[in-house]
């Protein structure tokens, strides 16, 4: 605890009346006798007011929180006496937590109240909540109750998987691969599905004339979209991927989608498989069927800690080259800072395009575009725009000479990421690109 505003006025009153008695010199006695009442009436007000032993602090734990999200935390403070109006109440949390954080209450009766504690996850890793601080006055307000509950809880922060739980996803892929598309995929795909009977319509060139001449009517051949194809996730974790774009590492908004596009994988029946890299390969896992292997890959990413050193794309190209066998789509989520990094990044994807079909995804940074596209009403917003425009021109050679190179590019705001990366994984499979 400790005194309230009114109490330090109340002092600072008596402290000047006191002194002035003294200087006129008049017998302090009066000023003997406030303060002995002042006394009094703060000890009975202490006395009064219901302390940390008559309050009970109930926090439920939250479980898994996806990264992006926020970490809600029901609370529920009760009390033996009346419970008094809280005026504060704040959480100690970690870091990747936001640190401290306030929240409030809901008095739900005389003596209990409900709060929340929201916390933004917006790292991955196990967190923990140590105390809770509240804050209320006394009952004639010349004391601040400022007792601290502990608590020893943890949030663990796993990818986002929120599109793959929801459906999102299944219905998207599904729609595509069984849909309407479908008959058109399979229809101009170059895997045999099965035998149909000749209707009109159909292409006469799909027409198998010994088994019609066997069967004694015509039959046709339907084809489908080659299945079980590789492909390979690749990270890379090295320090640009640490950058923050909308509050969340843009190696969080790539782990987020490359997860997406995994499970989208397994329901169009390819493989898939994972390497991680920053200044040296990290991590390979084979290509496996994708269903089967997805709680290993989200383990996998969730593990993933933030790298602080500068990647090295020629060793982990090189290396991932040379543990491919197969012709593989290979989904590589990286960034470039500097001409230099840019040219190793172009030559290296243009030798590994010459055997695999490489789609390269980056995230275009919002800051950018609004220092480009903004009101300058300064000089330095003026300079700012000018870096700034000088940045994307840079960055839009870079994309343009590794499509020339034959490599896709996919550049997209971290909001549109997931759904335009299904939607080129879908787009190259109906086209049967791999």
């Amino acid at each position: 605890m400790r005194p309230s505003r009114r109490l330090l006025v109340l002092c600072a009153v008596g402290v000047a009346l006191t002194v002035l008695l003294i200087v006129v010199g008049i017998t302090p006695e009066a000023a003997v006798i406030a303060w002995g009442v002042l006394t009094v009436i703060a000890l009975v007000d202490l006395g009064l007011t219901p302390g940390r032993w008559a309050l009970a602090l109930d926090v439920m734990p939250s479980g898994d929180v996806f990264c992006g999200e926020v970490a809600r935390l029901p609370a529920h403070l009760t009390s033996r006496r009346t419970l008094p109006p809280i005026l504060e109440a704040r959480v100690e949390a970690a870091e990747g937590l936001g640190g401290q954080t306030n929240f409030g209450f809901a008095p739900t009766g005389p003596d209990s109240a409900l709060g929340e504690i929201r916390l933004p996850a917006n790292r991955r890793g196990v967190f923990g909540i140590t105390g809770v601080w509240l804050r209320w006055l006394s009952r004639f307000g010349l004391w601040e109750i400022t007792p601290r509950f502990a608590l020893d809880l943890e949030v663990r922060v796993i990818p986002n998987v929120r599109p793959v739980v929801s459906g999102q996803i299944d219905a998207t892929v599904q729609s595509e691969l069984y849909g309407v598309k479908d008959t058109v995929t399979r229809g101009e795909g170059s895997e045999f599905h099965q035998l149909v009977e000749f209707t009109t319509g159909m292409d006469t060139r799909s027409i198998d004339w010994k088994r019609s001449a066997r069967h004694r009517g015509l039959v046709a051949k339907e084809m489908r979209a080659e299945r079980n194809h590789q492909i390979i996730l690749a990270l890379d974790n090295g320090y640009l991927m640490r950058g923050q774009i909308n509050g969340i590492a843009r190696i969080d908004h790539a782990i987020n989608a490359a997860l997406s596009v995994a499970w989208a994988a397994g329901l169009g029946g390819d493989l898939v498989g994972l390497y991680s890299f920053d200044a040296e390969p990290r991590h390979y896992s084979p290509p496996q069927p994708a269903r089967a292997s997805f709680p290993a890959l989200r383990s996998r990413m969730a593990q993933m800690e933030y790298s602080s050193v500068e990647s090295n794309h020629t060793l982990a190209l090189a290396h991932l080259n040379g543990r491919l066998k197969r012709r593989s789509l290979i989904v590589i989520f990286s960034d470039f800072a500097d001409t230099t990094t840019a040219e190793l990044l172009v030559e290296n994807l243009g030798v590994l395009s010459h055997a695999h079909l490489v789609l390269f995804v980056t995230l275009s940074d919002p800051t950018l575009e609004q220092h480009q596209g903004g009101l300058a009403r300064t000089a330095d917003d003026v300079a700012k725009a000018v870096v700034a425009a000088d940045m994307l021109h840079e960055r839009h050679v870079v994309l343009d000479r590794l499509s020339r190179a034959g490599v896709l590019c996919l550049e997209t705001p971290p909001g549109q990421l997931t759904p335009r990366l299904l939607s080129a994984y879908l787009d190259i499979k109906a086209r049967e690109m791999i």
